[in-house]
């Protein structure tokens, strides 16, 4: 399948994706960044051409991947003349519909996965949601998507906007309580890594049996000794004694329920 594919963007998840889709026989052509460091690292990677002028995108690609913060989307593609030829989006949170005063020919293709440029991801395991209004389409964005992972489904925009908070919950949130551990125990001279098995542990868990199965701690069955001796150690913490109270709270009542 000789696809010419240009990305627009060169972040996170453009840095990942460009790379799992050159892997498995697409051509891309170019990288559009309004960043000159980002647009260049990628196209080094690609070894191909980039630009960080958007008159100069190039107009002889039969797909545009486009991955750029849901914020600036409807800006950028305002600018380009797509000719009608097919434009995705990598979003979990924006609708298809987005695109349609763009071109005739829309799609979506998001991968389900936290993505930094600097590590490895085997797309293979990484679950790919695509939508398209035209069948043709759609088929096209699944023949790609099959190539690059072994877990492709069809999902609509309101599906996949309510995926995409519960991701927001399980990745970005989970990963912000890391960083406040983290900062309980610098402030006690106390190595982070001391706690990554307990980290692994859990998520391990939660591969085999139900979250709420999974759950312990004071939390659960409201240990109100051990809980008050933890709020007078946070005391001091600001925001996190609110937020140790208002989890702990929140985890009684759910189990309690």
């Amino acid at each position: 399948m000789s696809l010419k594919v240009v990305f627009i963007g060169a972040g996170n998840l453009a840095s990942q994706l460009s790379k799992a889709i050159q892997n498995n026989g697409f051509k891309i052509i170019q990288v559009y960044s309004r960043s000159k460091k980002s647009a260049t690292e990628l196209a080094e990677i690609l070894s191909v051409s980039y630009t960080t002028n958007i008159k100069e995108i190039d107009k002889n690609a039969d797909i545009y991947f486009i991955a750029l913060k849901d914020s600036v989307i409807k800006e950028v593609l305002a600018q380009i003349d797509f000719q009608n030829k097919l434009i995705v989006h990598c979003s979990g949170s924006l609708p298809l519909s987005v695109l349609t005063d763009y071109s005739d020919n829309c799609g979506v293709f998001y991968p389900l996965q936290t993505f930094t440029k600097s590590r490895f991801v085997d797309f293979s395991e990484i679950p790919v949601f695509i939508e398209s209004e035209k069948k043709e389409n759609e088929e096209l964005l699944k023949s790609i998507a099959e190539k690059v992972s072994e877990k492709v489904e069809n999902m609509g925009s309101e599906q996949r906007k309510i995926l995409h908070v519960s991701a927001v919950f399980a990745c970005n949130f989970v990963n912000y309580m890391y960083t406040v551990a983290a900062d309980i125990l610098k402030s006690n001279n106390i190595s982070f890594d001391v706690i990554k098995p307990l980290i692994l542990e859990t998520a391990r868990k939660v591969q085999e049996m139900e979250p709420v199965l999974a759950q312990t701690g004071p939390a659960v069955r409201f240990d109100e000794n051990v809980i008050n001796e933890h709020l007078k150690e946070l005391e001091n913490f600001g925001d996190y004694h609110e937020l140790y109270k208002s989890i702990s709270k929140r985890i009684f009542e759910h189990h309690k329920s």
